[in-house]
């Protein structure tokens, strides 16, 4: 599968169609269904979408880069007439009635969506096994995770079956997964793009993001879901400036980067941190400039982390009642039924949160806890604040392991929240990162490079990524069997 930019240029060439580009996706899709990227299909949406872009090819009439092109949504966004479950058995079945903003967004831009991809539960974990419709597989090894929770999503595009994909990232789960599939991976600005259709987990913390395999073709559908949207309180009501440009000419001379030394201790596997210095060296060579620095809370952010996102998601998801939603398990006791309906829907990593949420919302607790982890968040963010007055971007790993096997952490959960160690303190500031491929392990598996850059400074980043793109190969290697 060729990136979204090469197929945009042969769509409007006449060299291929929706249509043919349709009939390749779904094949292949069929084809890996072992690898559990998909949770839903709507071949039937999707020729349609398909059709409708080759007859505005054939007057002349395209909308943009994305018209005709196969793409791929987390299984958490809501998408009218298409099966809609976040991975949940809580929502087995269900069937919005609307699209969400970014489906509509796509939809307008002549985008063919071809189906819904799996991840974990709510997206609630780190690896994508949590899925209550079992695990996705990483196609370099897999007996591996593809990190998560947009496993799906991730896989879609790094076996090829799709040139780009959105997911959710709520503490990395779109860079976390990015950077173990060796793909691209942005989180926008907190409020760049519409969290309506969102299906919540921490709404403080929620931001979607798009997934490719090259910076540009993240440029490309960043722009298209990127804006404001009043149906959305939190949506920013600010221009979005173009980066597809900026991009393609991938000039980082003069860039200062940060080098937050909080982020190179311990736990950081010596191969991760061998293949993020090298990526690091190569924007040197570019031009860039390495700044050391100090992000003095990060040591914070996980605890901070794993209060705030409970809490919130204990009272997003006390909507899952089995009254308005997916199944319900009967009982002639009012209280019994919502009880008896949310022990059968919700597994125990999303049971474990919303009790760990409850507890410290509950009276006695809350200054002690939730509202601590606040005041620690306000801290994290001042350090962000601080470090961005010296520099233009801070660089980082993007997850301290590579993608580990399946099965090997799910009993021990703080060692699975400690995957996501590096991302965490990016959606407590709200700031935009994204991943970018920096190299393998010896074993073959795919390390990232996180790039963290101010509120609202998307380009910059992309930027970055479009000279590491340019100067490294990584992320032009497929997995062997895709």
């Amino acid at each position: 599968m060729k990136s979204i930019a090469e197929l945009d240029a042969a769509l409007a060439s006449g060299s291929t169609t929706a249509e043919a580009l349709l009939d390749a996706t779904l094949a292949k899709i069929e084809a890996t269904k072992t690898l559990g990227a998909f949770l839903a299909i709507d071949p039937s949406g999707a020729r349609a979408a398909a059709r409708a872009a080759d007859a505005r090819a054939r007057s002349g009439g395209r909308l943009g880069p994305l018209d005709g092109i196969p793409l791929a949504l987390k299984d958490n966004l809501v998408t009218e007439g298409v099966v809609t479950t976040a991975g949940s058995k809580i929502l087995d079945g269900w069937i919005p009635p609307y699209d969400g903003f970014v489906v509509r967004r796509l939809r307008a831009a002549g985008s063919v969506l071809v189906g819904k991809t799996n991840m974990d539960e709510l997206g609630m974990g780190s690896s994508s096994e949590r899925s209550a419709y079992g695990p996705v597989r990483n196609p370099w090894d897999v007996a591996r995770v593809p990190g998560g929770s947009s496993g799906g999503s991730a896989v879609a595009v790094a076996a090829r079956l799709v040139p780009g994909s959105l997911g959710s990232d709520t503490g990395g789960s779109v860079r976390q997964p990015a950077a173990m599939t060796g793909i691209y991976g942005l989180k926008p600005t907190y409020g760049r793009v519409s969290r309506q259709g969102l299906i919540a987990f921490a709404s403080s913390l929620d931001q979607i993001g798009p997934m490719a395999t090259t910076p540009e073709d993240l440029a490309i559908l960043y722009e298209a879901i990127a804006g404001h949207d009043p149906g959305d309180s939190t949506s920013l009501a600010r221009p979005v400036e173009p980066v597809r440009e900026a991009v393609r000419a991938a000039d980082v001379r003069g860039l200062r980067i940060g080098i937050p030394a909080e982020y190179w201790g311990e736990g950081i596997d010596p191969e991760v941190r061998s293949a993020t210095d090298a990526a690091i060296g190569a924007l040197r060579e570019a031009g860039a400039l390495t700044v050391p620095i100090s992000l003095p809370n990060t040591a914070h952010a996980l605890s901070a982390y794993y209060l705030i996102a409970p809490a919130e998601a204990a009272s997003n998801l006390a909507r899952f009642d089995g009254v308005r939603y997916g199944p319900r398990v009967a009982d002639p006791e009012l209280r019994a039924m919502f009880a008896r309906t949310r022990h059968a829907g919700f597994g125990a990593e999303v049971k474990r949160r919303i009790m760990l949420g409850t507890y410290v919302l509950s009276a006695g607790y809350y200054d002690a806890y939730y509202g601590q982890a606040q005041r620690v968040r306000t801290l994290i963010r001042a350090d962000f604040e601080a470090a961005f007055g010296s520099v233009d971007l801070i660089a980082t790993p993007t997850s301290p392991i590579p993608a580990f096997p399946i099965g090997a952490r799910t009993d021990d959960p703080l060692a699975m929240y400690l995957a996501d160690v590096c991302t965490l303190a990016v959606n407590l500031a709200g700031v935009p990162a994204l991943s970018a491929p920096a190299g393998f392990t010896q074993n073959d598996l795919p390390v990232g490079l996180q790039l963290i850059g101010r509120w609202l400074d998307e380009g910059t980043i992309l930027r970055a990524a479009g000279a590491l793109h340019a100067r490294t190969p990584h992320a032009r290697r497929a997995p062997p069997m895709f």
